[in-house]
């Protein structure tokens, strides 16, 4: 059976892009007039600016109920956050699945970014409701940290004494705030899913929670050595982000063991989806309907094909043209590519190239035949 999809995250991400943008130009507005107006009229007009701004454009953005646009009305700033971690979070998704059929692709004009692949409650949908709620997470504790926000800064809590495996250390430095990462994200994405209360909202619910959950797990601890010639007598560390690449790698990992689950009948809850299979863990990424094969253009499944992408002669993979063209086969072209070689330094100070030709053999996976794909389309 599938479950029909409620527009959520998707629907906000196309706009907030947009919103950041326009945030942005609001903040330059609020600069040009502390320069030609007195400070008392530059804070009225910046602070008449950022307000009517802010409710024209959250009234304006598609998909949001009343809880998610007061958060937009009320900290834009965080919103231009949000912003930047979507596109993050969508980089960071095309470089996990570059190599599959499915490949991540964003559409254009389309209010859900990844069009009607969503519709299915599939493991595609949910390791975006995943990585896209991590993303969220990143941006904002990222933010906080570099000063960026006024509502929040360094973590509070990270003070005192503390011990880890080396021994003992000071906390100090800066710590990024992930508790409001994560409180704030939790706030702003799961506000919808939180009113629907059925089960397709049960299953973005957990496999939101998996994806801010897993930017605490990857928390390092960093530190600095005080004492004579740089000797450990005395540390001083905190609690730092990893790269978002770790995050992503991550729940590529939760993706490739997704468990299948239906919700139980008071909707309460989660059980495997036949007999036999293990139940899902507060960690797992969990779906209900089986994914597509993505091999030819199917617009209800949102599948946009593999014809014309590009495939490894060699690989036994993903990306071998056996798997990524579906058996249908591979055309070869010729291509010469200029490339940059042979580099030297010149004092000073320039570096100087020459200029290499390599001619390479490019396979892309044939279209398939008519007959295949009309019935879909």
């Amino acid at each position: 059976m599938l479950l029909l999809y409620h527009p959520n995250l998707e629907a906000f991400i196309s706009s907030v892009q947009q919103y950041a943008l326009i945030v942005e130009h609001l903040y330059c507005a609020k600069t040009r007039s502390h320069l030609t107006m007195k400070t008392a009229e530059a804070k009225e007009g910046a602070s008449y600016i950022g307000a009517l701004g802010a409710r024209v454009i959250c009234d304006n953005i598609p998909g949001l109920v009343s809880r998610q646009r007061q958060l937009c009305q009320r900290y834009p700033d965080i919103m231009r956050s949000v912003g930047e971690g979507a596109r993050e979070w969508i980089r960071e998704c095309q470089h996990q699945f570059r190599h599959h059929r499915w490949n991540c692709t964003t559409l254009d004009r389309d209010h859900t970014v990844f069009g009607r692949v969503m519709l299915r409650s599939s493991r595609e949908a949910a390791f975006v409701y995943a990585i896209s709620s991590a993303g969220v997470v990143h941006a904002i504790t990222r933010a906080c940290s570099q000063g960026e926000l006024s509502v929040c800064s360094c973590d509070p809590y990270t003070r005192g004494r503390h011990h880890d495996q080396r021994g003992d250390f000071d906390w100090g430095g800066c710590s990024d705030n992930i508790h409001y990462g994560v409180r704030f994200a939790k706030a702003f994405v799961d506000a919808k899913e939180k009113r629907l209360k059925d089960a397709r909202a049960l299953m973005n619910l957990h496999n939101n929670r998996c994806g801010r959950t897993a930017v605490r797990r990857f928390l390092k601890l960093e530190c600095k050595c005080h004492g004579v010639s740089g000797s450990c007598t005395l540390r001083t560390c905190w609690r730092a982000l990893s790269d978002f690449r770790r995050t992503g790698d991550y729940l590529r990992r939760r993706y490739d063991g997704a468990v299948q689950v239906t919700a139980t009948q008071d909707g309460a809850n989660f059980t495997a989806a036949r007999q036999g299979y293990r139940r899902a863990t507060r960690t797992d990424l969990v779906y209900f309907d089986n994914s597509p094969d993505y091999c030819v253009l199917d617009k209800a499944a949102g599948s946009l094909g593999t014809a014309g992408r590009v495939c490894s002669k060699t690989s036994k993979g993903t990306d071998g043209c056996e798997i990524m063209c579906c058996g249908r086969g591979y055309d070869t072209t010729r291509v010469t590519r200029v490339t940059q070689c042979e580099c030297k330094f010149h004092w000073c100070c320039a570096v100087r190239c020459k200029e290499c030709r390599n001619t390479v053999d490019v396979h892309t996976c044939k279209a398939p035949k008519k007959a295949e794909w009309l019935d879909q389309t």
